[in-house]
């Protein structure tokens, strides 16, 4: 199933296992001859001269037959690894940001193409030790076409937050998905999971199983869990895992304040059917008339760049964002001017105005909030396309105020592409805003005012698993609802009345963090 690169999405890593994978002549009848197709280049290796990827593209060991989930015929045809292998080098030389930091070495030496693969990045680390690229993967181009377009993944419904992965471990549902094995059994945000199939979480020899049962690959897995609600009941439940459409958006809601009506959104996911989720969130909030907007974007990693764009103009709105870039994307200096990828010539990614044709039809006019400021819930897992809305934001003179913690860091994007059944994804682009900022690999840092670089204006405040998301006692959102009155970053109660203090015990004071797949984890571009 995942095929992915083990230091981006290592599941073993969430309960901290020790290891994670030219013409032709002319005739006597003065027509033309058929050209004869070109001959595939041989594949031999000469240290730093490379030819067009387009030459080993779709050439495959292991070639697919008949058509993808989208119904589109697979292009592949009979080759071996070393075709594979040598697509992966061309491209990753045409392509990758820092392609001139990749060691260039003998395809021919690698007998798996997702071996040689991890080699074709920058091993370089930043000042502060941290790897240059972390964001080096891979995916199968079935399953990535499955989450990317349908919004469909396997699993339970409920979000696990991992809060400790060693021993003692603490793992909590997050929230739940709508109609999902985790509502039917009443699952909600703050359970604490004790045992999975009888096994304690605690357990150092079991933790395989554990992770597989925790995070399922594939439908129709049954598993027991045994659970602590907030109230200090335990109980047992079993869960039959199942595809599981995602809902992008949640907790659309009006919170009325003695200054005016704030609106709230949960918004989880970048996905295709997020267009139309946030169409009618916005236009939600818009009939409440609504004076602020608390953007939750605490547990979303990323996805579409376009849908951040589309969302940051719904925000903004027409005024603000007339003649304004909400992207500009930098590719490495072989393509200063057009980009590799479409051969499109290169132009700011705009505040899109429009419906793009993910879930709704193309063309249609996006409604409007026109606010000059944005509350925005923030974590570690904020990523990628999240962080773009925030930056894009903050170019044209919006306010954003962050309310949470650092976000990831990641102001860097790419081009899903697929060859043979795998789905790559290399560094291609870095993104700056209409004030050409976009250095924020630490991640937007929240601090008493905005340096208009990675310092934004906004207060630290832990997660808080004891309030259902969107509710105002919840302290990331109350906190931004005092904020927003005036009172400055107040400090929220440390425990619920009417919860068993053993029950809680730090859940309204901690960080967790989701797992995320890597196309909800990344800024995606549509080739």
């Amino acid at each position: 199933m995942h095929r992915l690169i083990t230091r981006l999405m290592c599941l073993a890593a969430l309960l901290d296992l020790a290891s994670c994978g030219g013409g032709g002549s002319g005739g006597s009848g003065g027509a033309s001859a058929p050209s004869p197709a070109p001959s595939v280049p041989a594949n031999s290796w000469t240290t730093g001269e490379f030819q067009n990827d387009r030459n080993f593209a779709a050439q495959c060991a292991n070639p697919r037959t008949g058509t993808d989930p989208g119904g589109n015929r697979y292009p592949d045809t009979a080759g071996e690894i070393l075709n594979e292998n040598n697509f992966l080098r061309s491209w990753s030389n045409n392509t990758y940001l820092w392609y001139d930091e990749i060691t260039d070495q003998d395809p021919s030496t690698f007998d798996d193409p997702l071996v040689y693969f991890d080699q074709l990045r920058t091993f370089a680390t930043t000042a502060s030790g941290a790897e240059k690229d972390k964001f080096h993967f891979t995916y199968d181009s079935d399953d990535w076409y499955r989450i990317s377009r349908s919004g469909i993944s396997t699993g339970y419904g409920a979000e696990w937050a991992v809060i400790s992965s060693r021993p003692p471990r603490k793992i909590v549902v997050a929230y739940t998905e709508p109609g999902s094995a985790a509502t039917d059994n009443n699952l909600a945000r703050g359970a604490i999971v004790l045992k999975v199939d009888g096994l304690d979480v605690d357990s150092t020899a079991e933790v395989d199983a554990l992770n597989s049962a925790m995070w399922p690959s594939a439908s129709g897995e049954t598993h027991t869990f045994t659970i602590q609600e907030l109230d200090g009941t335990v109980r047992e439940l079993s869960m039959t895992s199942s595809e599981i459409t995602t809902a992008t958006v949640q907790n659309t809601r009006v919170i009325s304040t003695l200054t005016g009506n704030v609106g709230y959104i949960t918004f989880n996911y970048f996905r295709a059917p997020a267009e139309k989720a946030l169409v009618e969130a916005v236009n939600q909030l818009i009939a409440a008339d609504i004076d602020d907007l608390v953007l939750d974007l605490r547990y979303n990693g990323g996805g579409y760049l376009d849908i951040a764009s589309q969302l940051a103009y719904m925000i903004a709105g027409p005024v603000t964002t007339a003649g304004k870039t909400f992207e500009t994307m930098q590719f490495n200096d072989k393509h200063p001017t057009r980009d590799p990828v479409t051969g499109n010539n290169l132009s700011p990614t705009p505040f899109y105005d429009s419906t793009l044709d993910f879930s709704l039809a193309p063309g249609q006019s996006l409604p409007t909030l026109d606010l000059t400021r944005v509350y925005v819930l923030t974590s570690g897992g904020t990523c990628s396309a999240s962080e773009a809305v925030i930056n894009g934001l903050r170019g044209i003179d919006v306010e954003v105020i962050l309310i949470g913690s650092t976000t990831c860091g990641k102001p860097y994007g790419f081009y899903a592409t697929d060859n043979c059944g795998t789905t790559y994804f290399t560094v291609q682009f870095r993104g700056i805003n209409d004030r050409g900022f976009g250095d924020y690999t630490d991640g937007f840092m929240i601090a008493s005012e905005d340096d208009g670089m990675a310092s934004i204006g906004g207060c630290q405040v832990a997660d808080d698993f004891t309030q259902p998301l969107g509710d105002p006692n919840e302290n990331r959102l109350e906190v931004a609802l005092a904020h927003r009155a005036g009172q400055g970053c107040i400090a929220p109660p440390t425990a619920q009345s009417g919860v068993q203090q053993k029950s809680v015990q730090t859940l309204d004071a901690t960080n967790g963090w989701v797992r995320r797949s890597p196309f909800d984890s990344n800024r995606m571009l549509r080739p």
